[in-house]
């Protein structure tokens, strides 16, 4: 497996610094467990082997447990996580897969979410979901390899 071409972060430093404070300052907004699951599930679902693997290791190391990681594709259908997680993880892949339905975040999803997060909160999870989708696209489309980018946060 090689890439298409080296990460973009390295390319345009500048321009993906900003990314990464956006990113970084919305997540001051809500439990990092939480999102752990969003950048886990958005990038099931769009693709992203490096932001898998990143992402798995760095929730590893603040402690998140094995079944809840290993089970965020079925969420659904599985007891480990809280009420507010399944909102967000709703939202998450409402907002991942904007095109799949004729209206991508219902009310019901939105309202889910509204019962377990503030405003402040909501705009953060939907700046941190953005966020999480730019990436998966960048490292999609430039074949970025799995095992080639570690966080140490």
């Amino acid at each position: 497996m090689q890439a298409r071409m080296k990460n973009p972060a390295m390319l345009l430093p500048e321009l993906m610094q900003p990314l990464q404070t956006v990113g970084g300052l919305a997540g001051k907004h809500l439990p990092a467990k939480t999102l752990g699951l969003v950048h886990l599930r958005a990038s099931q679902i769009n693709g992203c082997s490096v932001c898998l693997d990143m992402h798995s290791h760095a929730m590893k190391k603040s402690g998140e447990t094995e079944e809840r990681m290993n089970a965020v594709a079925g969420w659904r259908h599985a007891p480990y996580y809280t009420d507010a997680e399944r909102a967000a993880l709703a939202l998450t892949e409402a907002i991942t897969r904007l095109a799949d339905r004729e209206d991508p975040v219902a009310d019901a999803i939105w309202q889910e979410a509204a019962r377990h997060f503030d405003e402040r909160e909501l705009a953060a999870l939907v700046v941190h979901i953005g966020v999480v989708n730019l990436w998966n696209r960048l490292n999609v489309a430039t074949a970025q390899v799995a095992g080639s980018v570690r966080w140490d946060g």
